[in-house]
C-alpha cells in the first residue's frame, strides 16, 4: 500500500461515517414539508419516512440525495483503491454505519445506488431476481431478506476468487439485516396518516398480503397481540373460529369478495392493536368490535370503523397513560359463533390471587352479553388440580384441551349453564395457562350445542408478577419474623443482583434487584416474573432456576439471546472457575481471622454500641460468604446436570448437617452396647435417655462425648437461616432426641466401601464439598450474628426496655440500630405496641393450616377464599421428583409442622411442607418422605438417602391432598406416589 493510498484509507474511514451521518433526508422534510422526521411516526429518518411524511416529490428528492451519497463514496473508493474493489464495499459499510448511528436510518437506498456503481451487473441481477420475486409474492420482509442473500451469492458466483470481496459483501449484509431488525419502518404505518399523493405506491410497497387466515402464527409486530394470539391457538390445535385478519392500509377486496355474511351466517369483526392483550396491558374496551355483520356493506363499514377507532381521543389518551408508542392497528374478521352458553373464565381467582380455583362467568346465549357488563351473570368456581392436568410433552397434542370422560371437577355456584360444559371450560382455562408457561389466562368462550369455541385468551394484567414460595421454602422455610426478614431480604437479593448484573452488564436497567423476593403473610415468596425475565436476558430458559435448584425440566435457550449475552455468561464462567480458589483465599485471610477474633472477645463484656459494630461486622462478612452460599450451589448443580452425575455416587460428608448426623450415628451404636434389652423400653425420647446415662455406670462417657458434640456442632439449628430459631447450643433438646431415636431404631449401616469415582463424578464432588465448605461457614456466621442481638436483647432486657425474651426478633434491623445509636431514639412504649402488633400478626399467621405456594399478583393474597381443595374422591397417584430410590408400602403421616412422636408410634411414611436439619429425628423413623417442595439435592433428600429409605419431593399441596392414615406405594426413583386401598385405610396410625 503506498503513502497515498493509507491517506485514502484513512480519509474513506473517517469520511464515510460522516457522510452517512448527514441528516440530508431530514433537512429537506423539514425544510419543504416542515416534519421533523424524528419527532413523527416511528422516528426513523429515512426515505420511506420522506414519503410518508412529505409526499412523493419530497420522497425523490431523498432518494436523490441519500443516492448521491452512496455513489460519491464508492467513486472516492475507486479512485485510491482502482484495483482492490474490497475498499468500495469498506467504504459504503462506513456509510451505512455513520447512517444508523447518527442519522437513524437504514442507508438502503445508500447501498442500492453505491452497489449499482461498485457492480452493476451483480446489482442488476439482483434486483432483478428479487423484483421478480416481491411481484409475484408480494411479502416485504422476506423481500428484504432475499436481496440480502442474493448479493453476496452472486457476488461469489461472478467472483470465485476473491474471498476477500465477498467476505466484505457478506457483512455489509449483515450490517443492514441487523439494522432492519432493530430500526422500525415508517412503511408499516397506516397510509391513510400519509401524504395522499404517497398512498398508492405505499400500498404496493409494503407489499403483505391482503388476506391473511388465523390459521398459523402470526407475527404481534405487525397483526397485533391478539391477532398473534388466535393464529397460536389454533395452530396448537385449539378450538378457536376461523377468520382472517387485515393489517392498517390492506385493500379489504379480497376479503369482502371472499366472506359471504349472511342473518344465517353472521361475522365479528375485532381490533387487534399493537400493544392490546399484552402481559403487562390488555386494552380491554379501548377499541372497537362489531357484532352480528350479516351483509357485505356492514362488513365493509365495521372493518373502517374498527380501524378509526385507534386514533379516537380514548384510545389515545389510553396509549399515553401506559407509554405505549403509536403504532398500527390491525382487523380481526371471524366467523362469529352463535352460542347456546357463553362466558369469561379467569384461570386464576382475581381476588384470592391463590388457589386452585378458575373463576367462570357464564350466561344463556352470545358472549357479548356477559362482556357488556348490562346482565348479571352466574358466577362458578371449579377446582383443578396440578394431577388433572396432563404432562409437560402431553400438554402440546392437538386435543390434549379435552377433559378427560374419566375426570369430574368439583363445581361451586348453580345456574343453567351445564356442570360438564363448566367442568370443560374450567379445564381450558388451566390448560392455556400451562402453555402460556404458568401465566395466568383471562379467556371468552362460547358453546354451541356441540363445540366449545374459545374466542380469546390474554394474560391477566392484574395477577403479575408470579410469586413462588417453591425455592423460598427451603431457603428459609416456616413463618418468619421481621428481624429475620429485614436481614435475609437485602442479603439475598443483593448477591443475586451482583450475579446478574455480571453477565446482563449495560441491559440490566429497568430491573429492580430488591423486587426478587417478598414475604406474604409472614412467609417468603420469590418473584418468578422477574426471575424468568432476568433469566430470559441472559439467554436462559426462563425456568432455570428450579433447575439448577431443584431438577425442575429445562427447555432449550433461545440462541440469539445466548450468544447476545455470551461475554457476560464467560464472565460469569470465569468467577465459577475460579470459585474454589477465591473461597479458600477468603477463608484463610478473612473469614476464619475474623471468626477468632470474635471468639476471643466474649459478647457479655460489650456494650450496645460495641455489639452493634459487631453486628455490621457480621453483615458485611454474611453478604460476602453469601455470594459463595449462591454461587457454590448453583455451580455444583450445573456441572453435576451437565456431566450426568448421579446423586448416590456423591458423598456428602462435607455437608456439616451430614457430617452431624453420622457422628450421632456412631455415638448411638455405643450408646445402646450400654442398656439391656430391658432398659431401651424405658427410653422413649432425648429426657429420658438423658436420665438413663447419668444414672449408667458407664453413661458419663457418652454424656462427655454429647457434650463435645455440642460444642463443635452448636452453631447449627433447625432451621439454619432463620436467626430467631434457637441453636444446638442453646437447645440441645434436637440432638438428644435424634439421639434416642438412633439407640431406639438403628438405621441401616451405610457402605464401608465408597464407589469408585470417575474423572466426571470427582469435578462434580469437589463443588458438591466446596458447596458443603461455604455452607457450614455461612451457619457458623448466621449463629455468631444471632448470638450478639441476644446479648443485645439482654441488656435491654435488664435494663426494661423489652419485656420478655424473643422480643428483638420481632423489630427490624434499622429499629434495632436506631434505638441503639440515634441520639434521639423512639420510645420504648412505642417499640412496644409495633412489637405486640407484630407478634399478634406473627401468631395468627403461623397457624394458618394453608400457605399458598403461587401467588399471583403484587398484593398479599386473600387467604379466606384459597380453595386447594384436598382430599378428592378417586385421587390415585401423585408424581414429583424421584430423590431417593426405593419402593415402599405403608401408612401416611401428615405434619404441616415438626411435632414429636411417641417411642412406641407405628412406621409411617412422612408427609411434609418441607424438610430442614430439625426433622431429621423423624426421618430416622419414618419408612419413606413425601415433600411439597425440594429436589434432589434438598436437605430432605440427602438425608432420606443416608437413611435408606426411599423420598418423593415436590409434590404441591401433598399436606391437603394426603390425609393421615392413607395407605400408599411409594417409588422413590421414578417419582409416583399411588394411593391403595390398605389396611386401616382412613384412619389415624396406630401406636
Amino acid at each position: 500500500m503506498t503513502l497515498v493510498q493509507v491517506w485514502g484509507a484513512l480519509l474513506i474511514l473517517v469520511l464515510a461515517p460522516l457522510t452517512g451521518g448527514l441528516p440530508l433526508t431530514g433537512w429537506v422534510t423539514r425544510w419543504l414539508a416542515g416534519k421533523n422526521l424524528a419527532q413523527v411516526g416511528t422516528g426513523n429518518v429515512g426515505v420511506s419516512a420522506a414519503f410518508y411524511h412529505g409526499g412523493t416529490w419530497i420522497g425523490l428528492l431523498a432518494v436523490l440525495l441519500e443516492a448521491a451519497k452512496g455513489i460519491a463514496l464508492v467513486l472516492l473508493a475507486r479512485h485510491y483503491f482502482p484495483v482492490d474493489p474490497v475498499w468500495e464495499i469498506i467504504a459504503l459499510i462506513g456509510l451505512v454505519m455513520g447512517r444508523y448511528w447518527f442519522a437513524k436510518g437504514a442507508g438502503t437506498t445508500n447501498v442500492v445506488w453505491g452497489f449499482l456503481v461498485h457492480d452493476w451487473v451483480t446489482a442488476l441481477l439482483t434486483l432483478l431476481i428479487s423484483g421478480l420475486g416481491f411481484t409475484i409474492f408480494r411479502e416485504r420482509h422476506q423481500g428484504r431478506l432475499l436481496v440480502l442473500v442474493l448479493l453476496p451469492l452472486l457476488t461469489a458466483l461472478r467472483h470465485p476468487g476473491d474471498g476477500p470481496l465477498v467476505m466484505a459483501v457478506a457483512c455489509l449484509s449483515g450490517l443492514i439485516a441487523w439494522i432492519y431488525h432493530k430500526l422500525p419502518d415508517d412503511l408499516d404505518l397506516p397510509p391513510e396518516g400519509g401524504r395522499w399523493e404517497s398512498r398508492t405506491m405505499f400500498r404496493f410497497f409494503r407489499g403483505d398480503r391482503g388476506l391473511v387466515a388465523l390459521d398459523h402464527p402470526l407475527d404481534a409486530t405487525k397483526f397485533g397481540q391478539k391477532a398473534a394470539t388466535l393464529g397460536q391457538l389454533r395452530t396448537w390445535g385449539y378450538p378457536v373460529p376461523p377468520g382472517y385478519v387485515l393489517q392498517a392500509g390492506d385493500d379489504p377486496s379480497a376479503l369482502l369478495a371472499i366472506t359471504q355474511p349472511s342473518p344465517s351466517q353472521p361475522v365479528v369483526v375485532r381490533s387487534s392493536a399493537q400493544g392490546e392483550d399484552t402481559v403487562t396491558v390488555s386494552a380491554a374496551g379501548i377499541y372497537q368490535s362489531f357484532l352480528h355483520i350479516t351483509t357485505r356493506e356492514a362488513l365493509d363499514q365495521a372493518i373502517l370503523r374498527c380501524f378509526a377507532a385507534y386514533n379516537s381521543p380514548r384510545a389515545v389518551q389510553y396509549r399515553r397513560d401506559h407509554h405505549l408508542p403509536d403504532r398500527a392497528m390491525a382487523v380481526i374478521v371471524q366467523q362469529q359463533v352463535r352460542g347456546q352458553f357463553s362466558g369469561v373464565a379467569f384461570s386464576r381467582d382475581p381476588i384470592a390471587r391463590c388457589g386452585d380455583a378458575v373463576v367462570i362467568e357464564a350466561l344463556p346465549g352470545g358472549a357479548d352479553q356477559v362482556v357488556s357488563g348490562q346482565v348479571t351473570p352466574e358466577l362458578y368456581r371449579v377446582v383443578v388440580q396440578p394431577e388433572d392436568l396432563p404432562p409437560g410433552p402431553e400438554l402440546e397434542l392437538a386435543d390434549s384441551w379435552v377433559i378427560p370422560e374419566a375426570l369430574t371437577l368439583t363445581v361451586e355456584g348453580t345456574g343453567t349453564t351445564p356442570a360438564r360444559v363448566l367442568q370443560q371450560v374450567a379445564y381450558l382455562a388451566r390448560h392455556l395457562e400451562a402453555r402460556y408457561q404458568g401465566i395466568p389466562q383471562d379467556l371468552e368462550w362460547s358453546y354451541d350445542g356441540e363445540t366449545l369455541w374459545l374466542l380469546q385468551s390474554r394474560p391477566i394484567t392484574t395477577l403479575q408478577p408470579i410469586w413462588t414460595r417453591k425455592i423460598a421454602a427451603e431457603v428459609i422455610p416456616g413463618a418468619i419474623r421481621p428481624l429475620t426478614w429485614s436481614i435475609n431480604r437485602p442479603l439475598t437479593c443483593g448477591v443475586w443482583g451482583e450475579i446478574f448484573s455480571l453477565v446482563l452488564g449495560d441491559r440490566v436497567e429497568g430491573l429492580n434487584f430488591a423486587e426478587t423476593a417478598t414475604l406474604f403473610h409472614s412467609y417468603a415468596y420469590f418473584n418468578a416474573t422477574l426471575l424468568g425475565d432476568i433469566f430470559t436476558r441472559m439467554g436462559l430458559p426462563p425456568e432455570s432456576l428450579e433447575f439448577l435448584t431443584r431438577g425442575a425440566p429445562f427447555s432449550r435457550p433461545p440462541l440469539a439471546s445466548t450468544l447476545r449475552n455470551l461475554p457476560g455468561l464467560l464472565r460469569l464462567l470465569r468467577r465459577e472457575w475460579r470459585l474454589e480458589t477465591e473461597f479458600a483465599q477468603d477463608e484463610a485471610t478473612l473469614f476464619q481471622i475474623s471468626l477468632d477474633s470474635f471468639a476471643a472477645i466474649p459478647r457479655d463484656r460489650l456494650t450496645v454500641e460495641e455489639l452493634l459494630d459487631r453486628v455490621d461486622d457480621v453483615l458485611a462478612l454474611l453478604r460476602h460468604v453469601t455470594y459463595y452460599n449462591i454461587l457454590a450451589p448453583l455451580s455444583f448443580a450445573l456441572r453435576r446436570a451437565i456431566l450426568q452425575v448421579p446423586e448416590e455416587s456423591l458423598d456428602p460428608s462435607q455437608n456439616d448437617e451430614v457430617a452431624a448426623v453420622d457422628e450421632l450415628r456412631s455415638l448411638a451404636q455405643e450408646t445402646r452396647q450400654l442398656f439391656s434389652a430391658q432398659q431401651l423400653k424405658t427410653i422413649t425420647n432425648g429426657s429420658s435417655l438423658m436420665t438413663a446415662l447419668a444414672e449408667s455406670t458407664e453413661g458419663g462417657v457418652i454424656l462427655n462425648q454429647i457434650d463435645r458434640f455440642i460444642d463443635h456442632y452448636g452453631y447449627l439449628s433447625p432451621v439454619g437461616t432463620d436467626i430467631a430459631v434457637a441453636t444446638w447450643h442453646e437447645n440441645p433438646a434436637p440432638v438428644r432426641d435424634l439421639l434416642a431415636q438412633f439407640v431406639l431404631h438403628p438405621p441401616p449401616p451405610k457402605s464401608v466401601s465408597p464407589p469408585v469415582k470417575s474423572a466426571k463424578t470427582e469435578l462434580a464432588q469437589r463443588r458438591f464439598d466446596l458447596k458443603g465448605r461455604v455452607n457450614t461457614l455461612y451457619n457458623r456466621l448466621l449463629a455468631e450474628l444471632r448470638w450478639s442481638i441476644l446479648a443485645l436483647e439482654s441488656q435491654w432486657l435488664t435494663a426494661g426496655g423489652l419485656q420478655q425474651p424473643g422480643d428483638i426478633f420481632f423489630l427490624t434491623l434499622d429499629e434495632i440500630q436506631t434505638l441503639g445509636l440515634d441520639p434521639s431514639p423512639p420510645t420504648w412504649d412505642t417499640m412496644y405496641s409495633r412489637i405486640r402488633a407484630r407478634q399478634e400478626q406473627f401468631k395468627q399467621d403461623q397457624g394458618r393450616g394453608e400457605i399458598p405456594y403461587l401467588v399471583f399478583g403484587p398484593d398479599p393474597p386473600s387467604l379466606d377464599r384459597l380453595n386447594l381443595a384436598p382430599a378428592r374422591r378417586g385421587l390415585q397417584q401423585l408424581t414429583g421428583i424421584g430423590a431417593s430410590a426405593g419402593l415402599v408400602e405403608g401408612p401416611i403421616r401428615v405434619m404441616t409442622q415438626l411435632e414429636s412422636l411417641p417411642a412406641g408410634q407405628a412406621s409411617f411414611i412422612l408427609v411434609v411442607p418441607y424438610t430442614d436439619a430439625g426433622w431429621a429425628p423423624l426421618l430416622a423413623r419414618a419408612q419413606g418422605l413425601i415433600a411439597e417442595v425440594g429436589g434432589r439435592l434438598s436437605h430432605g433428600a440427602i438425608i432420606a438417602r443416608e437413611y435408606g429409605i426411599p423420598a418423593v419431593m415436590n409434590i404441591p399441596q401433598a399436606t391437603q391432598r394426603l390425609h393421615n392414615g392413607q395407605w400408599v406405594r411409594l417409588n422413590g426413583q421414578s417419582g409416583l406416589v399411588e394411593v391403595l386401598d390398605g389396611p386401616n385405610s382412613g384412619a389415624d396410625p396406630e401406636p
